[in-house]
């Protein structure tokens, strides 16, 4: 039954990523034909609007600009842009480094920076899981007196539980999810949808980097903004952590009920099947 059991969810999450794949195709890859198309047409108005150029020249400075880009480097502005490397920036890549974020947008480029990294990431994500951890335990701990508190005599148990849990997920949603893209809305130009969907992508540690704070070169952040941004991702990391570990908790219990209930069913039935056939011999099935 376990060997089924476990099938079953190998088989599920499989379907999952099909589904997932099913539907990114049928949302983005259209967009993405139209947007190629349009670089397209762009580049050659700009070979009509500027004959000094060829085809060849222009494919060398867009892969100029690409190798820029990979390197951390905005090629939007000039020369003054704020460096990339400085120690707020710095502070903020250290901490996408050992939560494994990762956005992709800045990545060390010599030898040595690189050699770093994986030492740094070797001992530093082992040290923030265990700090999440105990993070965790902390707000567990926390929890547990709120409930204390909230708990009357004469209550029913899941009714206080249910009313801790409701504290619990509003008051995080509020703080981690809610409130942080009116923020980043307003410091970095970005849309209410925008900044939400930038900030659950990184406090769920997806990172993909088309959307990261303290970028654009044409605003002027405070020394801090970034330092800040990276603690708010890390307690945001430890709530989010336990709810989906209690997301995980509940799905796996409510499925596997579902599982043993349709098992047992099944024996129910086989076994009247056999009732009703005396001559054949009883069989007992535990519960």
């Amino acid at each position: 039954q376990q060997i089924s059991w476990t099938s079953l969810l190998v088989l599920g999450y499989l379907f999952y990523l099909l589904l997932g794949a099913m539907v990114f195709q049928l949302l983005e890859k259209q967009a993405e034909t139209h947007f190629r198309d349009q670089f397209q047409l762009e580049k050659l108005k700009f070979l009509q609007n500027y004959t000094c150029l060829d085809r060849q020249a222009l494919e060398q400075f867009v892969q100029v600009l690409m190798e820029a880009w990979e390197k951390g480097v905005n090629p939007e502005g000039n020369s003054t842009n704020p460096s990339n490397w400085d120690f707020s920036n710095s502070f903020f890549f250290a901490g996408t480094v050992v939560t494994t974020i990762g956005y992709g947008n800045l990545s060390p480029s010599t030898v040595a920076g690189q050699i770093f990294c994986v030492f740094y990431a070797l001992f530093g994500v082992p040290l923030n899981l265990a700090f999440l951890n105990q993070l965790g335990k902390a707000l567990n701990a926390h929890l547990l007196t709120l409930e204390r508190w909230v708990q009357k005599p004469g209550r029913a148990q899941v009714q206080y539980q249910f009313t801790i849990l409701a504290i619990f997920l509003t008051t995080g949603t509020l703080l981690f999810l809610v409130f942080p893209p009116l923020v980043f809305s307003y410091v970095e130009g970005w849309s209410y949808g925008e900044g939400f969907y930038f900030t659950f992508i990184t406090l769920s540690t997806i990172g993909f980097g088309d959307y990261v704070v303290g970028t654009n070169p044409n605003k002027h952040y405070i020394p801090v903004y970034r330092s800040l941004a990276a603690i708010w991702i890390v307690f945001g990391l430890a709530w989010l952590a336990l709810v989906f570990n209690v997301g995980a908790d509940l799905m796996e219990r409510y499925l596997q009920l579902k599982w043993h209930k349709s098992d047992l069913s099944l024996a129910e039935g086989d076994t009247t099947k056999l009732e009703d056939k005396p001559e054949q011999p009883r069989i007992h099935i535990p519960s």
